[in-house]
């Protein structure tokens, strides 16, 4: 297959940012409080699994034709989704977008890669028939303004979905209220908050969708176990993946955010010994709740 290089990404102006031992995104140096290492770049590839698996073993649900030409990734990261779309859907150009210039260098020859804020106005002269959205919890301070620029965005019928997680996590049973990993929920959620990118935002989705203007918006629930209390080979195989995910992310979720509360690096990197015990023990049976909501922009009425 004939590749093209996103070599042009790697301009000066985008080197990373290094701070507590990570790095971070320099465009708009700030906005995103997670880092954007190898490490967390490992991260995001096995959340793509996650995801992936959660869903049948699909990148979409939004009920998709095969005619689709413009396709969006916003916060792309990695822009695994984005290049397994692409190669899917090869007759379709597909644009990822992000802060980070973190893309392979070499990606399918319908697919790109460009160094945006979708909180800005977006820029884009074309419209398009498809826009996704994954993982967004953590990204912005007006997510429903986000979502409005893609409402404007979109071609008359054209879908939007986001896949994404529900803060703070959810618990079968009694929340364990003792426990380093409730009290860690605790404190990137009032983090998030004080920073104004609050992590809650996700059970808004639907509503605000609805209340934009999108059509026959379908929300569906999957969940995340965070280790392996759950029963049948499904969830053990979801468990085993997010608690890797999880131990592997922990430290770059909580530096920025729980340091947003006063809190040095150090006393961070202490207490989330105890919240990686926590994820390991199946007695605390926790998850993440996650949702996939898509919608249609309506067509012009036929008089």
């Amino acid at each position: 297959m004939s590749r093209t290089s996103t070599t042009s990404l790697r301009s000066n102006i985008y080197k990373n940012v290094e701070e507590n031992g990570r790095t971070y995104h320099q465009y708009k140096q700030g906005k995103y409080n997670l880092p954007n290492d190898e490490m967390e770049k490992e991260r995001l590839d096995l959340q793509h699994t996650l995801f992936y698996i959660s869903l049948g073993e699909k990148l979409y649900l939004a009920p998709l034709g095969p005619n689709i030409h413009n396709v969006l990734d916003i916060a792309t990261g990695t822009g695994i989704w984005a290049i397994e779309f692409a190669n899917l859907f090869p007759s379709a150009q597909v644009l990822g977008t992000d802060l980070s210039p973190i893309q392979p260098e070499y990606v399918p020859p319908n697919c790109r890669f460009e160094i945006d804020d979708a909180e800005d106005e977006w820029p884009f002269a074309e419209k398009f028939d498809y826009i996704h959205g994954r993982a967004l919890l953590s990204c912005f301070k007006d997510p429903r303004a986000v979502l409005t620029s893609a409402f404007d965005s979109l071609a008359p019928g054209g879908y939007l979905e986001l896949q994404d997680g529900v803060c703070p996590f959810s618990y079968i049973g009694d929340p364990p209220v003792t426990s380093d990993f409730y009290r860690w929920n605790e404190l990137v959620v009032e983090g998030s908050t004080k920073v104004g990118r609050p992590w809650t935002n996700v059970v808004h989705y639907k509503r605000w969708m609805q209340e934009i203007g999108f059509e026959d918006v379908v929300e569906k629930s999957f969940y995340w176990p965070t280790n392996g209390w759950a029963k049948g080979r499904h969830y053990k195989q979801i468990g085993a993946l997010f608690q890797a995910d999880m131990l592997n992310g922990i430290e770059g979720m909580s530096l920025k955010i729980i340091g947003q509360l006063g809190w040095t690096p150090d006393a961070i990197r202490e207490f989330i010994v105890g919240v990686r015990r926590d994820l390991c023990d199946p007695s605390i049976t926790s998850y993440m709740n996650i949702r996939v909501v898509y919608g249609r922009k309506p067509s012009p009425v036929v008089v």
